[in-house]
């Protein structure tokens, strides 16, 4: 399966593919979608919709990871996240992708095994999982990491419902 985990943003929107089998997980790509301070928003989330639609297209992921809004103590910059979310919502749905979400307390517990775990030790555990010799950069791109494997892990923890069975809690 191939997962493409989102960092959402505006000025930086971190992206990374990572291939999952049977438990293992492989590093495909990572990088970072950017767009200048200097435009408006309007066009930033124009070009965030289509370098997104072009960069699917490219990698032809089976499933889009990505983080769910959190407001911390500056509602400006959320609100300009929860922009650019949007925009990245909608790209997914246009190109058909599935998409998943996940809070940061869940992409933290899947990647090390604690909810409440620091940004240096998810990057650190990304690096590890993912046998790579550094933590990837910028730290947009190991967050889309982070999110990615998230998913695989707890992707391959569901059981699988038969076809037309409605799902029960």
């Amino acid at each position: 399966m191939r997962i493409l985990g989102i960092d959402p943003g505006v000025a930086t929107i971190g992206f990374g593919l990572v291939e999952a089998d049977r438990g293992q997980a492989r590093m495909v790509t990572y990088g970072a979608i950017t767009t200048p301070a200097g435009l408006p928003l309007s066009r930033r989330l124009y070009q965030i919709g289509a370098d997104m639609e072009d960069l699917i297209g490219q990698l032809r992921p089976d499933v889009i990871s990505i983080e769910e809004l959190f407001f911390n103590t500056n509602i400006t910059t959320g609100i300009a996240v929860a922009h650019g979310r949007g925009v990245l919502l909608y790209t997914a749905e246009k190109c058909g992708v599935p998409l998943f979400e996940y809070t940061p307390s869940q992409v933290k517990l899947a990647v090390t095994g604690y909810g409440k775990a620091e940004k240096r030790q998810v990057m650190d555990m990304v690096r590890r999982l993912l046998k790579l010799q550094k933590v990837p950069r910028p730290d947009d791109a190991a967050d889309a990491l982070a999110l990615a494997l998230c998913h695989a892990r707890s992707f391959t923890s569901r059981l699988p419902r038969e076809a037309g069975v409605p799902e029960t809690i």
